[in-house]
């Protein structure tokens, strides 16, 4: 069983930046690949981006390529979500999400197996 925890949310002005963590327990985490996903009030869950378990591929929801980046430390059980140029379009609560490590589809919710509890992100204008 893998439990997931995201931190790092708040309050960010427009232009602004913050660094979201996933901590993980369990070991198994570092073989797991991972996906952000967000939801803003009154819509879905969508994608924003995912990391193989080694780190060697990266994928982005097209409204954060160039702005956002993940990373990993494996050694540390975390993932990460560095945010800049933030937007007030960014407004949402932010999920991580594990899955196994043969994931194909980053972008489906349904790939994913463990997903945290959510942190709030809010992007002043």
């Amino acid at each position: 069983q893998v439990q997931l925890v995201e931190s790092g949310g708040g309050l960010a002005q427009a232009g602004g930046s913050l660094r979201l963590s996933c901590a993980a327990s369990g070991h198994t985490f570092r073989t797991l690949a991972v996906g952000w996903f967000r939801q803003a009030p009154g819509s879905g869950r969508v994608f924003v981006g995912g990391i193989s378990w080694n780190g060697a591929s990266k994928y982005y929801a097209d409204s954060v390529k160039g702005r956002f980046t993940i990373s990993r430390e494996n050694a540390k059980n975390t993932v990460y979500l560095q945010m800049n140029s933030l937007k007030p379009e960014d407004t949402a609560v932010y999920y991580c999400a594990a899955g196994l490590p043969g994931l194909v589809d980053y972008d489906l919710r349904d790939e994913y197996k463990y997903w945290g509890q959510g942190t709030q992100v809010t992007v002043s204008s």
